[in-house]
């Protein structure tokens, strides 16, 4: 169920019978030269959607860009500051919480927007918390999709060499099983790019010309990415219940 799909009814009626809802947080940034740019936002808000109809859980709007400063020195990409994006998020929290959501499960598909989503899930308890009853208190939980141990265990099995960690294998056979008309193609030199450590967004481009960080998104394909939508979709249910309860707090 989606909650930009819903009238304000609809999301009052929802509320008595449910206080949780799931926030896919996405990135807007390069994914090397044939991944999508919206690779981290498009992984995140179709595993969700799945979820919550697989569930009958509610999911909210995608938030589709996040801290990405580093990929700055490829076109397209874009960014925010961490305490913009902070301060975004908790806005988003407490807007929820103000209609009575109180279970908030930020789904992640950015390794950059995992430390800043962490210091603002601190921040909205800290801010919203004080002086309320125990069973009252807002919960928020932040979980990427390739965390999951059943997802983990798959990149493995179908990536055992040049999975990397940017511009991955599993993320573009993902947006490919999404998007089968958006798959491109390009000469990728070496097979399997470098890895390293970099510091800004010069660096970045500096060390991993083409955007990749030790991966060979050639290996991808959208049979893989049905695979990994289905162990993301899953795993999710499983987490995001025994997080809520089963939906009800």
């Amino acid at each position: 169920m989606q909650l930009a799909l819903c009238t304000w009814p609809e999301i009052d009626a929802w509320l008595t019978r449910s206080k949780g809802i799931i926030v896919p947080v996405g990135s807007t940034e390069q994914h090397g030269p044939t991944g999508l740019i919206g690779t981290d936002t498009i992984s995140v808000e179709m595993i969700a959607k799945r979820a919550g109809e697989a569930a009958n859980i509610l999911v909210a709007p995608v938030f589709p860009v996040g801290v990405a400063a580093h990929h700055m020195a490829f076109a397209g990409s874009m960014s925010l500051r961490p305490e913009t994006f902070r301060a975004a998020i908790r806005d988003w929290a407490a807007s929820l919480d103000r209609h009575g959501f109180r279970r908030i499960y930020f789904f992640n598909g950015h390794g950059g927007n995992i430390a800043p989503l962490n210091a603002a899930v601190k921040e909205i308890s800290n801010e919203l918390n004080p002086g309320r009853a125990e069973n009252d208190r807002l919960e928020c939980k932040v979980q990427s999709w390739w965390q999951f141990e059943s997802v983990h265990a798959l990149c493995q099995t179908l990536y055992p060499e040049g999975h990397g960690s940017h511009a991955t294998p599993s993320e573009v056979a993902i947006t490919q099983y999404a998007f089968p008309d958006a798959i491109k193609s390009a000469a990728l030199e070496p097979r399997i790019a470098p890895t390293g450590r970099f510091t800004n967004a010069e660096d970045y481009r500096a060390a991993f010309p083409d955007g990749r960080i030790g991966s060979n998104p050639a290996l991808a394909n959208p049979a893989d990415g049905e695979k990994l939508v289905d162990a993301a979709v899953a795993g999710l249910i499983v987490d995001f219940q025994r997080f809520t309860g089963n939906g009800v707090t």
